[in-house]
């Protein structure tokens, strides 16, 4: 038997054809997937209880000699059921053993074995004493097929899997696996680092994972144990020397020399009606600092919602236009890049600069605007990546909310020029181990200052029984001259949820509150309507903008002052801190409501936060607790390779030692010519997505 690592798991003791099926559904298709399939969690089946003091409804380890096997057929007439039973006593008392619709165990049992079992135990039919239904067994006296004690009397893996595979047979076939292939693996990390951070041997770890030694179930089942804490250190390593790869790739690359005059962002600072924040102003000067060098900048924006991101983009391009190139602002949604069009788009006219917007719907209009370099600043969606899209000198592009591109998206818009200079944008506050992980690849700068005269918005949450002090607050910041956004998750009511919706609710007010101008925004109406509702509103005609999340991001409407938003319940803590960031835009004091119509645990959760806390970090801290980073992130699109065994939440310290020895080895060997292991180890780690460590 070939005992090679990336020999078919088919040609493994006890697996074969039809199992080597089964196991490719959960991911194992070769002898490496096998040792590196872990348990999602342990069992502790290592102390025997005597029979005499078994417990009902609980599982238990027993040990004992069985005295009588039988199969029994209850019932009558056609029903199928048949019973396989055993006797086992030892010595304190007797139990009844049950495994229904098992009969080929009769061929596996028989009186005078010594077993182990493992099971849930109930009460007898009719009460009588105590039975152990369906249990795991291990048969001590060598017959059985599996003699390592695998599955009883010991802390017993539990694996994820599929229908046709037991955890029996799941565990055999990984116990045969460790004993032919573990020798094979070669350990990629280099000996200084596994001295240096004490780590346990590679094959070691490997083998205490899958079946561990008596230790502690606590830290087992935590992922806490020595010999997880090895394996998350490798994969996160690993996940680093990508990183650190592709940065090291892209300081490597020539990128353009900018040489701005400042003839536009002068003038554009110069009619602006605020002036930019000390924070603002640095991450600018960090900004064209980048520019200034002739590799490819590559640089992250963290703001929090309202902290003027948008503006430093703006200027920022304005200064690649300057230098005679085009600069393009890729936006996750078309409303988005809508909305950062019409926010835009009379700013850059003025200056005499033309602007194109780009999205699903207008994929193929202005192609010819954008090839021609007749456009300066081209704003669309995922549309810009597309093949029929090419510009004529693009040397600046923005990503806005990154965390909904991938890596790969990202690298496809930067073909479209000649290593441009990057900017990423995200108003998703990101704790900064998180950040390291995303984007370690990219230089990271924090707008961390509100702009002058902002109070903290107040936010209170409220029940349907509230309805009426959410009347009579729309009708105080009406009579002060403010305006109000009401926010609702759907456009129309439907028969399938009793959600509230945004066009009956825009009806319902206009009944409550003739006296006032409401008007109605959502995602189907066509980008000019909605621009034309938005500058209603900007221009202080509408008093009540009702909405769906079409606003959560980019209006900026100082004199609103009131945010409800209705089933609150229904929305994510990020959207939720993104709507609120609508107002408390001016001087004035703002509140949001948060109004809820029934909420589950973790709904209430986040709206708990939501009202404790304005800090954005605080809020995506929570976010990642309730969520978890998979989801948080969304690492299907992100483009980083899965986690299988690191935790980003709770390794956070593995991960910055991993990180700073991974970037460490990639300065001084780009290559790592005299790790090949390693090498090895990052391609099949990150597959296709590092061109850099591509094999001949």
């Amino acid at each position: 038997m070939s005992h090679d690592l990336s020999s078919s798991v088919q040609y493994i003791k006890g697996v074969g054809p039809h199992r080597a099926q089964l196991l490719s559904r959960i991911g194992i298709n070769t002898a490496r997937d096998a040792l590196f399939y872990l348990p999602y969690r342990y069992e502790d089946r290592s102390s025997a209880k005597k029979i005499i003091h078994l417990s009902p409804d609980k599982l238990n380890t027993i040990s004992g000699r069985i005295l009588k096997t039988d199969v029994i057929s209850p019932g009558s007439g056609r029903s199928r059921l048949k019973i396989f039973e055993v006797i086992i006593t030892d010595g304190s008392a007797l139990l009844t053993v049950k495994w229904f619709n098992q009969i080929y165990l009769k061929k596996v049992f028989s009186p005078g074995q010594e077993v182990v079992l493992y099971g849930m135990v109930k009460h007898g039919f009719r009460g009588a004493g105590y039975e152990m239904v369906n249990p795991e067994y291990e048969i001590l006296d060598g017959n059985d097929e599996d003699t390592n004690h695998l599955h009883t009397g010991r802390i017993v893996p539990i694996y994820r899997s599929t229908e046709g595979l037991s955890q029996k047979q799941l565990r055999n076939i990984i116990f045969s696996v460790l004993e032919n292939h573990l020798s094979n693996i070669q350990d990629p990390v280099p000996a200084e680092i596994i001295k240096a951070y004490a780590l346990h041997d590679l094959r070691e770890s490997l083998q205490n994972v899958h079946f561990p030694p008596a230790s502690s179930l606590e830290d087992l089942n935590r992922g806490t144990s020595p010999f997880h804490q090895r394996l998350a250190f490798d994969e996160l390593f690993t996940l680093q020397l990508g990183l650190a790869a592709i940065k090291k790739g892209e300081t490597l690359e020539k990128g353009i020399l900018f040489s701005p005059d400042r003839r536009y962002t002068n003038i554009l600072l110069k009619k602006l009606p605020f002036k930019l924040t000390g924070a603002q102003e640095k991450v600018l000067s960090e900004i064209l600092n980048d520019m200034r060098k002739p590799v490819p900048m590559n640089r992250l924006i963290q703001g929090d919602v309202g902290s003027g991101k948008t503006i430093v983009a703006l200027l920022s391009m304005l200064t690649a236009v300057e230098c005679g190139y085009q600069a393009a602002l890729m936006a996750p949604t078309a409303i988005l890049a809508e909305q950062h069009y019409i926010n835009m788009h009379s700013l850059i006219e003025d200056l005499g600069l033309s602007i194109h917007l780009l999205t699903g719907s207008k994929k193929n209009k202005g192609l010819d605007t954008i090839a021609s370099g007749d456009a300066d600043i081209v704003i669309g969606t995922h549309a810009l990546i597309q093949e029929s899209v090419s510009f004529k000198k693009l040397g600046f592009i923005v990503i806005d909310e990154q965390h909904r591109f991938g890596v790969m998206q990202r690298a496809t818009l930067k073909k479209k020029g000649i290593t441009p200079d990057t900017l990423i944008m995200t108003a998703t506050p990101i704790p900064r181990t998180l950040a390291l992980t995303l984007y370690g690849d990219l230089d990271y700068s924090i707008i961390d200052e509100l702009p002058p005269n902002r109070t903290p918005v107040i936010t209170r949450l409220l029940y349907e029984k509230h309805k009426n002090i959410i009347y009579t607050q729309i009708e105080d910041e009406a009579k002060k001259g403010r305006q109000i956004y009401v926010v609702y998750p759907v456009i129309e009511e439907s028969d399938k949820t009793n959600l509230k919706a945004a066009i009956t609710g825009m009806e319902a007010f206009r009944l409550k509150f003739p006296h006032l101008k409401v008007g109605l925004i959502h995602g189907r109406m066509k980008p000019a309507e909605r621009e034309e509702v938005m500058r209603g509103f900007k221009d202080g005609n509408i008093t009540i903008l009702v909405s769906t999340t079409v606003i959560e991001v980019g209006v900026d409407v100082p004199n609103a002052t009131l945010m409800v938003i209705i089933h609150a319940e229904r929305f994510g803590l990020a959207q939720l801190h993104q709507l609120r960031g609508r107002v408390g835009r001016g001087s004035g004091q703002s509140c949001c409501i948060l109004l809820c119509y029934g909420a589950s645990e973790d709904a209430r959760s986040r709206l708990d936060v939501m009202v404790r806390t304005n800090d954005g970090f605080i809020i995506a801290e929570e976010d990642l607790n309730i969520r978890g980073p998979g989801e948080f992130f969304g690492t299907r699109q992100s483009g980083l390779p899965d986690l299988k065994v690191a935790n980003l939440m709770r390794d956070v310290k593995i991960l910055e030692s991993a990180r700073k020895e991974a970037f460490s080895l990639i300065e001084r060997e780009p290559l790592l010519e005299s790790h090949p292991q390693l090498k090895s180890a990052i391609e099949d780690f990150w597959g296709k997505r590092l061109e850099l460590f591509k094999t001949a």
